[in-house]
């Protein structure tokens, strides 16, 4: 399996892709009007405590407060009982309350963007990354990442770790990148992470909340740091500039991949020689064709994401149940890649077709968790629910690929859809009679009503809905004239009432 990184570079726009068996899996985006902070770490001020949703909401700098759940902190860093006045320690989860307190500085990590309404998420559970491990300041402790399978390899990077563990006081994780690393560029990481922790906790002390006092990578480093390994055959990079920027990243932190590192300087762009832009396309249809004829149809919602898989006439083989067996074994492998490439997460429900056969669900769950292990997100899939559903969840860091390149349509507001022509003119013979019923003796002497409306709503009103028409008019005594403007979509309309017989 072989993968390639494509680096697309210009004045307003950074874009990642990274490139699987000539197949596109990612695609990472940075705008130069958009910013991520996610992974960065701010000294806030807590500006106020929700014991209902026991959160707490933080200022860190943002435009919007970034709100922290009492899951996500550290219990190293509860304040003292003698801070809390007459609040009573519990004997089960503690009360955020017991926790924080109003004003009070604190130090935190962003793990999610803002997202629509929604402040950023935070945590006190400080992680910083690195090329092979992961630090956390306040964890002593050794974890192994769980890709890492062999035994021998697990246990020779936990002894080699434990004592720099227990020498600092501070936790490590080994990256899975980390198998079978040379361990003098481990030490070189781990030193690294060090130097990186002793700067937070000197500028905490040193500087006023709300500020930041750790900022993340730039994409381009950041996702060579987390998506360049053994499998990495090339990384091509269009702009020269960040070229040499990525070539000295690279020398001091990931020197055995520079051979694979590229200048790209073809007249063609990058992303139209790789077929990219096309494959980016598609990810924002929500129809994906399946290789014999099924599609799966993907829909977005702000609460969960839903997958339908359909055969669409597809047949094969003697019998239905052979045919809806080969459709969902398609689907559960294309769904994992189409997960990853459109960045979905949350909650996600699967319905695949039915199938009558045990064994024929088995490998399908198989075949979708199998594509699910690749994914470098955190994945947990259940198994088939009483009603043929699959649930599973996906951990979403950052906004999917429509939220970043749509926006929700402003003729629709997001629905998908619109009034009819026919609602739209039941909705003006309404709205006539209930203006003219307010003021009655206003609109006695009244002779024209003026409706602007939709080309294709006043040509309902002129041909199928004319008698309805006709039938208001001589109701109310007014004569309706109908102003088209093709700027008005189909739900909205303007009436005016008028006593000048001319317009």
């Amino acid at each position: 399996m072989s993968e390639e990184l494509l680096i697309n570079v210009n004045s307003f726009e950074t874009r990642v892709a990274l490139i699987v068996s000539g197949a596109l899996q990612e695609i990472h985006m940075a705008r130069s009007s958009g910013y991520s902070a996610t992974g960065n770490i701010y000294l806030g001020k807590v500006v106020r405590i929700v014991p209902g949703m026991q959160a707490a909401f933080v200022d860190i700098g943002l435009d919007r407060p970034g709100f922290l759940h009492a899951a996500d902190i550290q219990s190293s860093l509860m304040i003292a009982a003698d801070d809390l006045g007459d609040v009573a320690p519990t004997k089960t989860k503690p009360n955020i309350r017991s926790l924080l307190h109003d004003g009070q500085t604190i130090l935190v990590q962003v793990v999610k963007d803002p997202l629509g309404k929604k402040g950023p998420r935070l945590t006190t559970r400080i992680a910083i990354a690195a090329k092979f491990l992961v630090l956390t300041p306040y964890k002593n402790h050794v974890g192994i990442s769980q890709r890492i399978e062999n035994d021998d390899e697990r246990i020779r990077l936990y002894r080699w770790l434990r004592p720099l563990v227990e020498k600092t006081q501070t936790g490590v994780i080994a990256r899975t990148i980390s198998d079978g690393a040379d361990e003098r560029v481990l030490l070189e990481d781990f030193e690294l992470l060090q130097r990186i922790w002793s700067t937070i906790q000197y500028d905490t002390k040193n500087i006023k909340a709300p500020n930041i006092v750790y900022t993340e990578l730039p994409i381009q480093n950041r996702l060579i740091r987390d998506l360049v390994g053994k499998t990495t055959q090339r990384i091509a990079v269009d702009d020269q500039t960040t070229f040499l920027r990525i070539r000295e990243y690279m020398q001091t932190y990931a020197p055995e991949f520079l051979p694979r590192l590229y200048s790209y300087q073809d007249d063609v762009p990058i992303f139209e020689r790789y077929a990219v832009e096309g494959e980016i396309a598609r990810a924002l249809e929500p129809t994906v064709s399946l290789p014999s004829g099924g599609s799966l149809v993907i829909e977005q919602t702000e609460a969960l994401v839903s997958i339908d898989v359909n055969t669409n006439g597809f047949v094969s083989g003697a019998d239905l149940e052979e045919t809806v067996f080969k459709t969902n074994l398609e689907a559960a492998m294309s769904i994992p890649r189409q997960l990853r490439l459109r960045n979905l997460g949350g909650i996600i429900v699967i319905d695949f077709i039915d199938m009558l056969e045990s064994k024929h669900r088995q490998e399908v769950l198989a075949a979708l968790k199998l594509g699910l292990e690749k994914d470098p997100c955190k994945t947990f899939c259940d198994d088939f629910s009483q009603l043929g559903l699959v649930l599973m969840s996906r951990k979403r860091t950052r906004k999917s690929l429509e939220q970043t390149v749509c926006v929700p349509c402003d003729k629709c507001t997001g629905t998908g859809s619109i009034v009819s022509a026919e609602s739209t003119c039941m909705e003006i013979l309404r709205e006539i009679f209930a203006r003219h019923a307010l003021n009655e003796e206003k609109c006695a002497g009244t002779r024209v009503c003026i409706v602007t409306a939709h080309d294709a709503v006043i040509g309902r009103f002129l041909d199928e809905d004319a008698k309805f028409l006709a039938q208001v008019s001589a109701t109310l005594n007014c004569v309706i004239k109908f102003k088209p403007n093709p700027a008005i979509v189909s739900g909205y309309f303007d009436i005016r009432f008028s006593d000048d017989s001319a317009l």
